[in-house]
């Protein structure tokens, strides 16, 4: 009878166990607040940003605050990278393992050339003008003045492009180049020297120090980096501009739905903060679509940029 009532008593506390366990799984848990969590909450998706290198790394405290303010707008956890290069961008776009990123307007057709990407918004400059420019800039003491200067000299200076897959560092001035006959390709050009120094800001500076003689850089970065006190103005020559070129995108992958792509527009129009503005360049972001783009993706086309 003992041994009965032992049994009885073992089985009773482990149905007991058993029952306490599966209500604790299935209870919402508590977050931060002290309120409960749904489980599908807790298991949505990160919603991942890719950041281009157009001058410097994008970090710190308007990382951080870009990350937030999107998460609240769109009810994900938002996560920003910045990569080391253009293309990398582009690559990870297209394979869907971000969702949205921020764009040259090269890249941006790349993109949607090879993947459908969409454009959600582009920054704006100067009072919200969604155009910027390619400048060709040299030294200030330079005896370059103008384009015809440097084609006539190109056999004695040393050119640097930014980022080989950047608009106004590298397709839309190298173009002019190939017009001007000096330029094909990096392996073949009639300077005495030619570099890709991967961003605008080192472009900048390494024209400052006159370790190249001239340098083709994006407009807005170079007037970053003088109201931000980095580089002088009156250290520069500008020789050449570009006719308006349409503003750097953020852009999302194709299975992006409709509804997220409007709660990013509303989010990225409304956005104030200086600080984040400030690492794009922009004083502002609109909506913009992908005809806004058409006179890059003809440029990009003759240069034989859109490859499959």
């Amino acid at each position: 009878m003992k041994r009965s009532r032992i049994l009885v008593l073992v089985v009773t506390l482990i149905m007991s166990l058993v029952v306490a366990a599966c209500g604790s799984a299935s209870k919402p848990q508590d977050n931060k607040n002290g309120t409960a969590t749904p489980p599908a909450a807790e298991n949505k998706k990160e919603f991942l940003v890719g950041i281009i290198p157009a001058e410097a790394k994008f970090s710190g405290s308007s990382k951080e605050k870009l990350q937030q303010y999107l998460s609240e707008k769109i009810g994900q956890n938002v996560v920003v990278k910045d990569y080391p290069d253009y293309n990398g961008v582009v690559e990870a776009l297209n394979a869907g393992k971000i969702q949205l990123a921020y764009l040259g307007p090269l890249t941006y057709v790349i993109a949607h050339h090879q993947s459908g990407a969409k454009p959600v918004v582009v920054r704006t400059t100067n009072g919200g003008k969604p155009f910027y420019y390619s400048y060709i800039i040299t030294p200030a003491d330079s005896k370059l003045n103008t384009l015809d200067d440097l084609v006539k000299n190109s056999k004695e200076l040393k050119f640097a492009f930014g980022d080989i897959n950047s608009t106004s560092g590298s397709l839309v001035p190298g173009a002019e180049l190939r017009r001007q006959g000096v330029f094909t390709d990096r392996n073949t050009h009639k300077f005495k020297e030619l570099a890709y120094t991967g961003s605008h800001d080192i472009t900048a500076k390494s024209i400052q120090a006159k370790k190249y003689d001239a340098g083709a850089i994006d407009s807005a970065y170079f007037d970053k980096l003088i109201a931000k006190g980095e580089i002088k103005k009156e250290d520069y020559k500008i020789i050449w501009k570009s006719e308006e070129l349409f503003q750097y995108p953020f852009a999302v992958n194709k299975d992006v739905s409709d509804d997220t792509v409007k709660k990013l527009q509303d989010a990225f129009v409304a956005l104030k903060d200086k600080e984040i503005l400030d690492a794009f360049a922009a004083d502002g972001f609109v909506v913009t679509k992908n005809e806004d783009f058409e006179a890059i993706r003809k440029v990009a086309e003759s240069e034989g940029r859109l490859k499959k």
